[in-house]
Parts: structure tokens; sequence; C-alpha cells
């Protein structure tokens, strides 16, 4: 095989110098061994990459031919060593987030921008899925990070850095009885909720439901919000939606805020990037908890 990682250096080193010597002072090399590599390239490619009629070699149409595949070779040769370098010193060969799917629509890529900027060659897979299955990916080590909301009570195997807010409102249908017509006589409260349908965004394990979010004695379940919105707009039930999430459907008319008469319709939540304590983050992960948590100003509750 003609070219290989040092020949390409060479024939790219001699083409950016303008002479054999000025290359081989850019190499670290005599004039001769770079004079005879290209001669040995020449041959072996039996083709002439440099005119040596004048005082200075000079690129030949060939050689011109073959500079742009070259450098793309020497790029990616780069990006290998940086990439097996940075293995060597702790990145992750693949870095997967588990992502609430409230949170879709949260401040994740920018920092993920950052971290892709900083390591081109790493992978990564975003997973969405509900907020308990999230945290049992990460705790099987099928995911490094995950973004959810705050937990109701303390797992001393993670840890975590509060990385927003977001308020879930009360949602239903214009066409719902809780909102036609202005709603029940005497306003909405807290046993209209009791006694009907809800739509409850909830992990895939029947098992697991928070108590914050179910009031209804009868719940529709389903792990993705896309799908509650879907039965919400239809008017079968009412639920829990983030407000950013819920905003553009409010603004279309397809959802209304629930206006209760003896409860404020809202709980704020911090979200937070969650990692698990057992294994340590690499160099990925690190750097997109730190970028982050540089967006989580301070702000006032919605």
């Amino acid at each position: 095989m003609a070219f290989d990682s040092d020949s390409v250096q060479v024939f790219l080193a001699v083409i950016d110098s303008g002479s054999f010597s000025a290359a081989a002072r850019r190499l670290g090399r005599v004039p001769s061994a770079v004079s005879m590599a290209i001669a040995q390239l020449e041959a072996a490619l039996d083709l002439p990459l440099f005119d040596r009629s004048g005082r200075e070699p000079r690129p030949t149409a060939a050689a011109r031919a073959l500079e742009p595949q070259a450098r793309l070779l020497a790029a990616q040769l780069g990006a290998l060593n940086v990439h097996a370098q940075a293995l060597r010193q702790g990145l992750e060969p693949r870095l997967t987030i588990a992502i609430a799917p409230e949170l879709i629509t949260a401040r994740w890529i920018a920092p993920l921008q950052a971290v892709a900027a900083e390591h081109p060659a790493l992978e990564v897979e975003i997973l969405a899925w509900p907020q308990a299955d999230a945290l049992r990916l990460l705790h099987k080590g099928y995911a490094q990070l995950a973004l959810v909301f705050e937990r109701p009570s303390m797992d001393g195997r993670e840890a975590f850095e509060e990385v927003g807010r977001e308020r879930l409102t009360m949602y239903a249908a214009p066409q719902h009885p809780f909102v036609a017509d202005g709603g029940p006589a005497g306003g909405l409260r807290e046993a209209h909720l009791v006694a009907t349908r809800q739509i409850v965004v909830a992990a895939r394990d029947a098992r697991v439901l928070d108590p914050r979010f179910v009031f209804g004695r009868q719940h529709w379940r389903t792990d993705s919000p896309v799908a509650a919105l879907g039965l919400l707009t239809a008017g079968l039930g009412w639920g829990w939606l983030p407000r950013s999430f819920a905003a553009p459907h409010v603004a279309a008319g397809t959802l209304r805020e629930l206006r209760l008469a003896n409860l404020t319709n809202g709980l704020d939540l911090w979200v937070d990037v969650v990692w698990s304590k057992e294994r340590p983050l690499g160099r990925a992960g690190q750097a997109f908890v730190a970028r982050i948590a540089e967006l989580a100003t301070p702000q006032p509750a919605p």
C-alpha cells in the first residue's frame, strides 16, 4: 500500500512548506529522509507527485488531485488519535442520557452541543422514558445520566444537580365538563377531580405511581405525554402536564388550564440531572453536568 499515515504527513508537509528542506524542519527530520520518502511514494504509486525541474519542487496535477483526500485522511487520523487519547483519559465510549418525556423540550440541547464540540467522535444516545423507568435505566447502568423531576424522597445511590424548574398544571379540553359552560355549579373542587377520570403519565410498571399527581379514583395511564395530550384534547379526562409543554395547545384553544375553587392549580418542581454514585461519571458526563448547571440560574416561580 502506497499511502500510510507517515507518507500522507510527509506529502502534505512538502506541499504546505514548498520545499523538502522546509518540510524536513517542520517534521523534525533531515531533508534527505523527506526526499527519499517522496521518491518511494512516487515509485509505489507510479506517479510523479512533484516537478523537480525548478529550484523548489512543485506539486504536479496528480498531487493536487490527491491533496483533498490526503487532507481528509490526515484530519480523520488526527481525530482518531484525539479520541483514543480521550478514551485513555476517561471519556465514555457512549454517553446515554435518559430523559423524562415531559422534559424533552427542556434546555439540554445546548449543553450537549458543547460536549459534542469538545468530543466530536463521542457517541450519544438519548432515551425518552417515564421518570421511574429513566431512573431504573440509570441504576442498572444502561444510562449514565437521567434528566428528571425532583423525587419525593432521597435515594442514597444518587448524586444530582438542580438544573431548572418546571410547573405542572392541571388541564382539560374546552368540551370537558370541568370547562364547558363554566364548569360545575359552585366551582370546580377537589371532589370533582377525585370522581372524574384522570389521564396519568406514569412508568410502564403499573405498580409505580407518584401519589402527588394521582387524584382520580379512575385513571387511564400512558408512558407518553404526547399520548396523554391526545387523550386530554379529545375530552377523555383531565390531567397534569408541564406548563411549557402545554402552552402551545392552550394558545391554540385545544386545552384549558383548570380553575379550582379550593385548590391552587400548579405544582412547582425542580428539574435534576442525576447520576449514580456507584458508577463515577466519565469526562463527557461531567462536562454535560457542568454545562447544563451553568444554565440553571435562579428564577422566580411561574
